[in-house]
């Protein structure tokens, strides 16, 4: 799954996201914005500015975002992004409102879109979580010249193959090849568990 087809999902079938700012005192606050459009690199957003909302984006232009679908726990999408915000004013606000009828009955007139404009998300780093199959699905990706980051586990050299990792794995995500144990990054959960019952200590968590 590639980045566009990450957007794709997350504008198509979840739609709105929990996107967090930060305020004047640096706290954070939250609000559900819907996620109008997106392209291979980014995705875009509108709102008021006369909302709080649009002052905390010119104030500082980092947001995180957490967009979630599914029937149950254990049937769902999770996908979050970290990443920086411009402003594009209000040229794309016609083709978002096309591609989001909805938005005629926010803002019926042309008078009171006049207080509209659209931000772009255009560089960021985010993970994409899935519980709808058998097998869990977390992929790392960035976009907008960022690097890949995310948590993970390694198994160093100092494995001697003793299998307690693979024992204590809630997931089934470790595999022994060669007397050396294996982590599978795609569907390790990061819970901890394999390095803490390493005797040895070879097992380290860091970043990718």
């Amino acid at each position: 799954m590639e980045v566009k087809d990450i957007f794709r999902y997350v504008v198509e079938e979840i739609h709105t996201s929990i996107m967090a700012t930060t305020d004047e005192d640096g706290h954070p606050v939250t609000c559900a914005i819907d996620l109008m459009d997106c392209d291979d690199d980014s995705i875009y957003f509108l709102t008021a500015t006369g909302k709080g909302f649009y002052k905390r984006l010119i104030c500082s232009p980092h947001i995180a975002l957490t967009a979630l679908k599914g029937t149950d726990t254990m049937h769902s999408v999770a996908v979050s992004v970290v990443g920086e915000v411009r402003e594009l004013g209000p040229e794309l606000l016609s083709g978002l409102f096309e591609k989001n009828p909805y938005m005629y009955d926010i803002y019926p007139t042309e008078e009171s879109r006049g207080v509209l404009t659209v931000f772009q998300i255009f560089r960021g780093q985010g993970e994409w979580f899935s519980l709808q199959t058998e097998r869990i699905e977390k992929k790392n990706f960035a976009f907008g010249g960022e690097q890949v980051k995310g948590e993970t586990y390694k198994v160093e050299e100092g494995c001697i193959g003793c299998g307690a990792c693979q024992n204590a794995c809630p997931r089934a995500c470790i595999q022994m090849d060669g007397g050396h144990a294996v982590i599978d990054s795609v569907t390790c959960i990061c819970c901890g568990n394999c390095k803490k019952v390493c005797p040895v200590g070879a097992i380290t968590a860091g970043e990718m």
